[in-house]
């Protein structure tokens, strides 16, 4: 079972404001060791973060902002970028100011030395698991999978139908279901996605030939225009002037032909819109993957994945 979460899942609990609740409560907290989040308000030109508790202010000092900071092998902005945000934190004990004002000591780095140790390292490739959209990037999208511990989904695994930009699939702060893929000398992970949305049998049994749907133009080559139906499935139309890629469209469906893996299309209309981005539909509810195939059983072309 998944017990960390990615952070800014934990502050509204009903558990986590009771924490916040009192300075009674934060003090038992910091007995029992427990994780807890707080919306970081600044971070000061040292690059110490402000934590919002609601009963009093807490402190995050640079060297306990994340795992990585202190060798260099994270860098300042991934304490900067918190402000405004949820971050997890263990509380290691209290404090005065200037002022007499009591307030908290806050380490986010043993929160996610906890998460590591206790989740991350037990994970293996084929474990399928949540994860957050925290930032993209025109490679991939960032995803914290707890205690703010980011890994790597590059865009080649989001889909099988090329897009591009992650953000054409995803918004930041959306929950996802990812695939480990591999996981380097470093305990770097890197995810994939395209496992979860179904193979082409899946995907195409929602179509039929003779049909016109809506479709999204992806590419413009010179033999013909793919239209993405969804987004583990394409299918190819002649080419013709004055279509972009990003059009919506709406297409006959010609004919399908598993056995090639191919989906022939007439554009009937192309044309911008913004609508909005459908909810991802997953196609499994299983925690782990040795193999998946996309590729229908009669078609020649073998496409799969191993995570064995």
């Amino acid at each position: 079972m998944q017990n960390y979460k990615p952070e800014g899942q934990m502050i509204s609990t009903q558990s986590n404001r009771a924490a916040l609740s009192s300075p009674a409560a934060l003090h038992e907290a910091c007995i029992t060791g427990a994780t807890l989040e707080g919306r970081a308000v600044m971070c000061d030109r040292d690059h110490n973060l402000r934590v919002d508790l609601g009963c009093m202010h807490g402190i995050i000092p640079r060297e306990e902002g994340a795992l990585g900071i202190d060798d260099g092998s994270v860098r300042d902005i991934a304490l900067i970028s918190r402000v405004n945000k949820p971050v997890s934190f263990k509380i290691t004990g209290f404090r005065k100011d200037s002022d007499g004002r009591e307030y908290a000591v806050l380490s986010r780095r043993a929160a996610q030395a906890e998460c590591l140790a206790n989740y991350i390292s037990g994970l293996h490739p084929g474990d399928v698991i949540s994860a957050r959209v925290s930032h993209m990037e025109s490679f991939g999208a960032f995803l914290d999978i707890g205690a703010g511990i980011n890994g790597l989904l590059p865009i080649d695994s989001i889909s099988v139908s090329r897009i591009p930009h992650p953000s054409v699939r995803f918004s930041l702060g959306q929950m996802i279901r990812v695939v480990v893929k591999s996981i380097d000398e470093m305990g770097r992970l890197t995810f994939s996605h395209k496992e979860l949305l179904g193979t082409w049998e899946q995907n195409a049994s929602e179509f039929s030939a003779g049909e016109t749907v809506p479709g999204i133009v992806r590419s413009i080559e010179s033999y013909g225009i793919f239209v993405e139906l969804t987004p583990n499935l394409a299918g190819l139309a002649e080419y013709s002037d004055g279509i972009t890629a990003g059009c919506h469209a709406g297409v006959y469906i010609k004919s399908m032909l598993p056995e090639r893996m191919k989906i022939k299309l007439i554009i009937v209309d192309a044309f911008q819109a913004e609508y909005p981005t459908p909810p991802v539909r997953y196609y499994t509810e299983t925690e782990h993957i040795d193999r998946w195939v996309y590729s229908p059983a009669q078609c020649s072309k073998l496409i799969e994945s191993s995570f064995c």
